[in-house]
């Protein structure tokens, strides 16, 4: 390992080489905060809508905060090349997230839309999200990194103020 710290550039490549096998891969979702603009709050006061129920896709989330625990953790406990999903422990769809979000805020409920009204209505960037949607679960990251969220759900940061 010493001959990692001599000068010259094969010790450096060496030594990048190593840096960058060591590292972690963070997969992270949608992140939301109090104080970040756009958050789910905020989409609701647009009111934005949502797919009806038979169309919905299930959506993930991450505090802010979590997420930086997550990658400060990461850096210690993560294994090299691992890939970590970085998200909360509420397994939702989209719609009744959002309806969630409203009932907390005291604000109404975004209207239902059909798929074929979403492509009608949203910009491609929007319907992109609906089209890759996936159900992440958070277990190897809760284990190996053993974090702990602060926020386990979008409720509970809901409950510090919309």
């Amino acid at each position: 390992m010493q001959s990692l710290f001599k000068r010259g550039p094969a010790p450096l490549a060496l030594l990048t080489f190593y840096i960058a096998v060591s590292l972690a891969i963070l997969r992270v979702p949608g992140i939301y905060a109090g104080d970040r603009e756009g958050g789910p709050a905020a989409r609701v006061r647009r009111g934005a809508p949502v797919l009806r129920p038979e169309d919905d896709v299930y959506t993930n989330h991450i505090h802010a905060e979590d997420l930086a625990r997550a990658c400060g953790l990461a850096l210690f406990r993560g294994r090299p090349q691992r890939v970590y999903q970085v998200c909360d422990d509420s397994q939702r769809r989209m719609g009744e997230h959002f309806e969630l979000v409203a009932d907390a805020c005291g604000l109404p409920r975004p209207p239902r839309i059909s798929r074929a009204q979403a492509v009608a209505e949203l910009s491609p960037v929007q319907m992109s999200f609906l089209s890759e949607s996936r159900r992440l679960t958070n277990g190897r990251m809760k284990k190996e990194l053993r974090l702990q969220l602060l926020y386990p759900d979008v409720l509970d940061a809901l409950k510090a103020g919309c």
